[in-house]
């Protein structure tokens, strides 16, 4: 189980030297074993990425299918590391279950345990 952590504003500054020390520790970094070990399973999100479903978000189309950009859900599990998407969680909304890439995804609350471990994976994917 992952110890609580505080929200680091230091990450919100524009500093290029914290940036390229956390990268260099990211690239050498296994993801999967890493956030097994960091992350307490189940936790909130919101999507806050979709590539495949940006235009349904714009244009308001579709917004009560589960799972789209905007939408808060519960992450049951780690399934899969896929090359293209990256770790694969499997979440729940309502009574629905399904699959989102984890790079989707933000903790709802900053003060959750799971915070800072998704938000470095998230961070680490985009830059990649």
């Amino acid at each position: 189980m992952a110890l609580p952590n505080n929200y680091d504003s230091s990450w919100d500054e524009d500093n290029e030297d914290l940036w390229d020390e956390k990268y260099e520790e990211w690239e050498k970094r296994d993801w999967v074993r890493w956030l097994s070990q960091h992350l307490a399973f189940p936790f909130d999100v919101k999507r806050e990425e979709d590539e495949d479903d940006e235009d349904v978000f714009f244009t308001g189309k579709a917004k009560k299918k589960p799972f789209q950009i905007g939408h808060v859900m519960t992450v049951l599990s780690m399934e899969d590391d896929d090359p293209d998407y990256g770790i694969i969680v499997k979440v729940r909304e309502g009574k629905i279950e399904g699959l989102v890439p984890l790079s989707d995804v933000e903790v709802v609350s900053r003060n959750n345990s799971n915070f800072w471990p998704v938000r470095e994976y998230v961070v680490w994917f985009a830059n990649r």
